[in-house]
């Protein structure tokens, strides 16, 4: 990886992340955030700004991995959440095509039938036990996290456990067919996430609750909206009054076309932050005219162009980014998704650095 000088200088702040995201005030310069990045984007990250995975122990390198990848790239925060807190189900498997940094094989989720098609089904699966979970790694991060840095920490994926449990077409015929399933399925994973969250908002450090709910694709919700209102979203109501009570901003990642549930989301959840931002369903700098005004946005640096792009498009990509949606504050930059393994390093570098250099409020 030659040919690249980041000019990022970490100066955590988590504080001014909050800030951004709850929108009371401008930061110092605009935050980074990610629901998550590939662990092998992170291991490569790691080996180029002079830190070898391979010298670490095994006990702790996952930490430190994140830990250093998130601080040297300019983040104020790291993504942690519990173990031991499951929804088994069976996946398909197939080659990763990744062109630089595969993984052995990718996972695929059947979207015909999950384990749960019928109330047998339903009382024998094995559910998690929320008294059970292991909070061990949150645990490590409140120790060991660098001064200024914090934890973002979630439990939202509500309807989609729902559609990998009973399979999306299962899910789309049970709505008519078993409805009393369908509403049990929500209750239950809705009151497992809510005891998840009871948990999350008692750490000091975790400051943000930001997790997955995908409810979307190209060009509509994947249910009915009313669906989702009706049955999904009082848990995320629930979880969202929850961080506000312990002071924490709730952030929702949801891909895909959600015409129909945004007053929902923002005025009925009081969801404080939107990630996920994919241009052709609405760019981030289109979202930030139409909504920014009301929840802060997250991402929008598109996937799909950062695979495409040169280093050039992208840079130039992210200064028109920020130059629409700097002004009065409430952005994070950031993919539009996820700093997945099929990114070119390169770009996805490109991105934070320009980021950097660009994205001040005040003079550095």
């Amino acid at each position: 990886m030659s040919g690249i000088k980041l000019s990022i200088k970490p100066e955590p702040n988590v504080d001014d992340l909050v800030k951004t995201i709850t929108r009371k005030g401008l930061p110092r310069r605009v935050p980074f955030m990610e629901l998550f990045a590939d662990w092998e984007v992170m291991l490569e990250c790691c080996r180029l700004t002079g830190l070898d995975p391979n010298s670490l122990p095994d006990e702790t390198r996952a930490y430190e991995v994140t830990k250093h990848f998130y601080y040297t790239l300019g983040y104020d925060y790291v993504p942690c959440t519990v173990g031991n807190f499951a929804f088994p189900r069976d996946v398909h498997l197939a080659e990763d095509t990744a062109p630089e940094l595969k993984r052995e094989r990718r996972a695929w989720t059947d979207e015909h039938r999950g384990p749960i098609g019928s109330w047998e089904e339903f009382e024998k699966y094995p559910w998690p036990d929320p008294a059970k979970v292991d909070t061990s790694a949150l645990e490590w991060f409140e120790k060991n996290l660098p001064d200024g840095m914090g934890i973002a920490s979630g439990c939202h994926s509500i309807f989609e456990q729902v559609t990998w449990l009973m399979g999306y077409e299962t899910l789309c015929f049970s709505l008519y067919d078993n409805p009393d399933l369908v509403d049990a399925m929500f209750e239950k994973i809705g009151s497992l996430f809510y005891e998840v969250a009871k948990i999350l908002v008692q750490f000091p450090r975790v400051r943000i609750l930001m997790g997955g709910d995908d409810m979307g694709f190209k060009t509509q919700p994947m249910v009915p909206p009313q669906v989702l209102i009706e049955k999904s979203f009082p848990w995320h109501k629930k979880i969202t009054e929850l961080a506000h009570q312990y002071g924490k901003p709730n952030v929702l990642h949801s891909c895909g076309n959600l015409t129909g549930l945004w007053d929902a989301i923002i005025d009925y959840c009081g969801y404080d932050g939107k990630h996920s931002f994919e241009d052709v369903i609405e760019p981030v700098w289109e979202a930030k005219k139409r909504i920014g005004h009301r929840i802060s946005l997250i991402g929008g640096v598109d996937v799909d162009f950062l695979c495409r792009a040169s280093e050039d498009q992208v840079r130039e990509r992210v200064r028109f980014i920020l130059e629409q949606c700097m002004p009065g504050g409430g952005y994070c930059l950031g993919t539009g998704n996820t700093a997945c393994n099929y990114i070119p390093i390169r770009n996805y570098l490109a991105m934070l650095d320009e980021g950097y250099k660009v994205g001040w409020y005040t003079q550095a």
